[in-house]
């Protein structure tokens, strides 16, 4: 303690001293440069350094989700009460009108009354000296140890201090230093600066502050931490009444009455619950949401950009995304309706991407499980939408076989064999034979290429795809969307490391007939950008959750993305729809989920399920909406999933399953995408998409 009673003696001699010296003597580079900027600083120059909230609507501009490091809100000076000015220059630095940034007469009498009590109880900081310091701290430190210098407790950090606060004086006027600080000073609860206090803690704005809320948060200021109302509740209480007595004292520039002062600490604490700053990040959307799965991809889709997080966080963008909450919200009652929230072990994602001639916009990313970290509401942490999953979508892939086929002069009315089993003599390692045999209730017998993408026989797109080459179906399944899934994860579906085969490269290597079958990990979003690909002429492009982003000031921001790409030609896509078309009429293998829907409309579709019936998938399609839905045991210990009947959840049921992807993937797809296509047209499938 005697130290700091010598420190302070110290202090007071060598700042009369200092401050007859430039500026620059002692101080770093970081200080430097942050006391040019802050001597020539304007509102408008503030603004441009100060970390803000980036905020992500929905198309329409509806709020989805917020990103901040510092909740802030900047509010210029006529739209901050002049309660909240009297508070705070009343508490923190009574003296503020007089001063010309130190306070000689403070610090003389703090001296005093600290080497009187042998310890140390008043500080001498005026505001515009605070003002530096929370400047250098929560402003213009680029890191962490910047920041830490910026609040070193050392003489020498109050002398930069004192020579900045002059210096800024001469330069600013009162009223716009007051207005700098009440913009960069620590509320608590994550909250700086007023405009976001305000909210924080009343739900207001700062021009409405009462004298009582304003003097809480002049009293948080001092110690937000011990003084955070909503955990020391009476000490806060204590501390704002004695901000209103000292508002009421004599000799203030702004003045509130005894009468007022009375009045004013009769108040309740008055803090609104829960607290009104804005949840932050993907998993803080709130319970009963999968609003942040397309949160996740969207900020991995930035980053992919090249925004970093430090600049989502910071950077004060608007950032409006392609997610129709119409669709979202259709497609998450979908999901539940067929696989309750808190059914055990079963998953089942949805993701709707719009065809486009010079976008695939994502429209929905949704699952029956809310995203979250509370296990118990059968809530994932993990995006399970967008990101590659370890399981497969069955015989949606046989999609790339036929595609293969038709670049090759197919057609989809050209008849092909369809034996009950088939041992090929081309796949298994060296050709070394692979033996396959059609599902239960597929009759054996030729058809066309047209009839089997609708029933679906497993023989006849082996053969195929002997005929066609694996390498080449491999190929296609990556240009028509499956990107990630097949050339950024392993055989396992996790992420590929530098050395590891891809996907692709191991299908090939071990000549995999199985491909065709769909037995690869997936990513729900890319099967749905698949059928968007093929909606939009054969233009693939990246599924993109971003309209637009604009940056403080309202600018708009360049989102670089991958270009689009011709993969096939219109006319193989328009074949390959076509041949599409018949999954959903009688004799399809969707059909029966279709006509409980009361389906009406032209449709490209396909379903598929993986062997020990742990996975089943459908994709669909009309040319103004494509979608596809993944059901599949998400558990620690994947099982084979059931499936009752109608109206009754799937359930894990060990290793013999019966769950089939015109089962509770086609009721899920069907249901969401009769609300979705409400009020459109009905177009041909030939109707090639032109929207933007």
């Amino acid at each position: 303690m005697l130290v700091k009673l010598f420190g302070l003696c110290v202090l007071t001699g060598v700042l009369v001293a200092s401050l007859m010296l430039p500026m620059a003597v002692g101080a770093g580079a970081f200080v430097n440069r942050t006391t040019t900027a802050m001597s020539r600083m304007s509102d408008s120059l503030e603004k441009q350094r100060m970390p803000l909230m980036t905020k992500v609507t929905d198309r329409n501009g509806d709020p989805l989700a917020y990103f901040f490091e510092d909740y802030r809100i900047p509010t210029p000076a006529d739209e901050i009460s002049d309660t909240m000015k009297a508070a705070i220059t009343a508490i923190e630095d009574k003296r503020f009108w007089q001063h010309h940034g130190v306070d000689w007469q403070g610090t003389m009498r703090a001296l005093a009354t600290n080497i009187a009590s042998g310890t140390v109880k008043e500080g001498a900081s005026t505001i515009t000296q605070q003002y530096v310091k929370n400047y250098l701290v929560h402003v213009a430190a680029d890191n962490a140890v910047e920041a830490q210098d910026a609040k070193e407790t050392t003489i020498a950090r109050k002398l930069r201090e004192a020579r900045i606060a002059v210096g800024l004086e001469r330069t600013m006027t009162k009223e716009e230093i007051l207005t700098g600080y009440l913009n960069v000073v620590p509320f608590g609860n994550q909250t700086f600066g007023v405009g976001a206090a305000a909210q924080t803690y009343f739900g207001t704005t700062p021009d409405k502050l009462t004298i009582a809320q304003s003097a809480l948060l002049a009293a948080i200021v001092n110690a937000p931490g011990a003084l955070n109302p909503n955990t020391h509740p009476q000490d806060a209480l204590h501390r704002r009444n004695l901000v209103i007595d000292r508002m009421a004292n004599p000799g203030n520039r702004i003045r509130i009455t005894q009468e007022d002062a009375k009045r004013a600490k009769k108040k309740p604490l008055g803090i609104i619950s829960p607290l009104g700053r804005p949840p932050n990040g993907c998993v803080s959307i709130g319970d009963g949401t999968t609003d942040g799965f397309f949160c996740e991809y969207l900020k991995s889709y930035l980053e992919r950009a090249g925004f970093t997080e430090k600049q989502l966080n910071t950077g004060g963008y608007t950032i409006r995304t392609t997610m129709d909450r119409k669709a979202t919200e259709a497609a998450k009652a979908a999901a539940e309706a067929q696989v309750p929230t808190l059914t055990k072990g079963i998953s089942n994602a949805m993701a709707v991407v719009e065809p486009g001639t010079k976008k695939h916009k994502v429209r929905a990313l949704v699952a029956n499980k809310d995203y979250g970290n509370d296990l118990s509401k059968g809530q994932k942490a993990r995006d399970i939408v967008s990101k590659v999953q370890p399981f497969g979508a069955g015989s949606v892939f046989k999609i790339f076989t036929a595609a293969a086929a038709l670049q090759q002069g197919m057609s989809i009315h050209d008849v092909i064999p369809t034996p009950p089993s088939y041992t090929s003599p081309v796949y298994g390692p060296g050709g070394s034979g692979y033996t396959v045999h059609n599902a239960a209730g597929v009759a054996p017998g030729p058809r066309t290429l047209q009839e089997a993408l609708a029933t679906s026989p497993n023989t006849a797109f082996v053969m195929l795809e002997e005929k066609v080459g694996l390498s080449n179906v491999v190929d296609m399944a990556t240009k028509l969307g499956m990107r990630r899934s097949m050339t950024k994860v392993d055989s396992h579906g996790k992420s590929l490391q530098k050395g590891e085969l891809s996907e692709a490269q191991t299908i090939k290597r071990n000549n995999s007939g199985s491909f065709t079958l769909g037995v690869s990990s997936v990513s729900v979003l890319e099967l749905s950008n698949v059928m968007a690909t093929i909606m939009s002429d054969g233009l693939w492009c990246p599924p993109t959750p971003v309209e637009s982003v604009t940056d403080r000031n309202g600018n708009r921001v360049p989102v670089k993305q991958k270009a689009c790409e011709q993969v096939i030609s219109p006319r193989i896509a328009e074949a390959l729809a076509k041949g599409m078309s018949k999954d959903h009429l009688p004799g399809g293998t969707s059909h029966a989920a279709a006509q409980a829907a009361g389906w009406d409309r032209p449709l490209a579709a396909k379903t598929g399920t993986t062997q020990r019936h742990q996975s089943a998938a459908f994709v669909g399609a009309t040319p103004q909406m494509a979608g596809a839905v993944l059901t599949y045991a998400s558990g620690s210990n994947p099982q084979g999933i059931c499936v009752v009947g109608p109206g009754n959840p799937p359930y894990l049921c060990g290793g013999g399953g019966n769950i089939y992807g015109g089962t509770v993937p086609g009721r899920t797809w069907f249901n969401a995408m009769t609300e979705i296509h409400e009020g459109l047209p009905a177009v041909p499938l030939s109707a090639a998409p032109r929207s933007p």
